[in-house]
């Protein structure tokens, strides 16, 4: 296994379950045009279904209407948090609902959180005049985040003798991670942070993503290799089941997974979505990324093909 796309086999096919980002995407980027070798053939299978929750955007749309969310000494918040696009999305939203409204509260004075190049420039395209003050784009994961405002967020507030709690917009699926650390019972008085989640949006599987992933493997099962790259827990299920590699009665992943003779192989964007196929279904990815990043994806999936040679 010396190469991917020499000879006659042509690109190996890489399907990405995921919506693929407009305008640009780093993953078509990345997966376009052959670098040393390596020839792939990128195509996007959308997996998840964003919804955003009204119960959640009124609760935030009255914060920012009764400036609740601000460094004022009355608010509620002083701060806000974001990891995902989506929840972006549905903040954005209520940014444009008081456009040219006099009474809306401006926020450019308290930090705003995030963590992942993707998420941070989805908050800078916000409309906000002056524009928000963005903050740990650079820490790479919830967790350096969370310890990166221990720090940061104690300063922004040094003046006051209790930090103000943080308001953190978030999917109904979400790791733990930035409460725990933030509000970890370990820390000093003055150190520990308050986090309260709001769930703004809903995420499940989309009712075509088994049917359109069953076409593309059709389309590709004569191919050498193909790889199959998963970004979330949700629609690991079918998407094992549309590989044929789930077992009806047990539920969980077929012995034949490690067979030598198969061709197609999968890579996941990080450890989340690795231990979810681990323990959900008995099932062990070929290649976790390092990094999750499309980078960090061709890197993994290199090491792979290397050690397999």
């Amino acid at each position: 296994m010396n190469s991917i796309g020499s000879g006659g086999e042509g690109p190996t096919p890489i399907l990405l379950l995921k919506t693929k980002s407009k305008p640009d995407d780093g993953y078509q980027d990345q997966f376009s045009g052959e670098k040393d070798c390596l020839l792939f053939q990128p195509s996007f299978v959308p997996v998840l279904e964003h919804k955003f929750l009204d119960e959640g955007l009124d609760i935030v749309r009255a914060l920012l209407w009764k400036k609740q969310i601000g460094k004022g000494p009355s608010s509620k918040y002083g701060g806000l948090i974001f990891t995902s696009q989506r929840a972006v999305e549905a903040f954005a939203k209520l940014v444009e609902e008081g456009k040219g409204n006099d009474k809306w509260p401006f926020i450019q004075d308290i930090p705003v959180y995030t963590v992942g190049p993707a998420t941070s420039r989805a908050l800078r395209a916000i409309p906000h005049e002056p524009p928000l003050k963005i903050f740990g784009s650079d820490t790479g994961n919830g967790e350096a985040l969370a310890h990166y405002m221990l720090e940061h967020y104690g300063e922004w507030y040094h003046d006051r003798n209790t930090k103000p709690p943080l308001l953190f917009l978030v999917g109904e699926q979400r790791r733990d991670i930035i409460p725990k650390t933030l509000m970890d019972h370990t820390l000093p008085d003055d150190r520990r942070i308050q986090v309260d989640e709001l769930v703004v949006y809903g995420t499940g599987v989309m009712e075509s993503f088994e049917e359109d992933f069953t076409r593309i493997l059709l389309e590709t099962k004569d191919k050498a290799m193909r790889w199959v790259v998963v970004f979330s827990p949700t629609g690991c299920e079918a998407m094992l089941r549309s590989l044929d590699l789930l077992d009806p009665e047990t539920g969980k992943a077929k012995a034949s997974q490690n067979s030598t003779k198969r061709n197609t192989y999968i890579a996941t964007i990080g450890p989340t979505t690795r231990d979810f196929l681990r323990s959900k279904f008995g099932f062990e990815p070929d290649v976790c990324a390092s990094k999750p990043s499309p980078a960090g994806v061709e890197e993994g999936i290199r090491q792979y093909l290397k050690d397999k040679c």
